[in-house]
């Protein structure tokens, strides 16, 4: 997709702090940061939400649920605890319509309960 925000941070096209990537998966901090740790993790694929995701998606979907302890432990929030969110659809707050989750931590707040 050309108008893609996170399709251009896969493409390199704009610059991003990359956490991790593979050949299928790409994390990268959060520009507007809600806590000390606040991570992006996308699939290098464009599917708009969790909605538009597939039974072909389903190892694509594991990988990135896989991935999200092993990057919690490289940024040291494993043992403290974090937040998985994934805000699908406008009602739910998701602004950039590219499926990602948001891998949140380092700190306890009311604003995450």
């Amino acid at each position: 997709m050309t108008d893609c925000l996170f399709c251009k941070i896969i493409n390199k096209e704009i610059p991003s702090e990359i956490i991790y990537e593979d050949q299928a998966v790409l994390c990268f901090k959060d520009i507007n940061p809600v806590a000390p740790v606040h991570l992006l993790i996308i699939p290098k694929k464009h599917l708009r939400d969790l909605n538009s995701a597939e039974q072909a998606d389903q190892s694509l979907l594991g990988r990135i649920l896989l991935i999200m302890p092993k990057l919690a432990v490289e940024v040291g929030i494993a043992q403290s605890g974090y937040r998985v969110v994934a805000n699908n659809g406008p009602d739910a707050g998701q602004i950039v319509e590219h499926l990602h989750f948001h891998l949140i931590g380092g700190q306890m707040s009311a604003d995450f309960a």
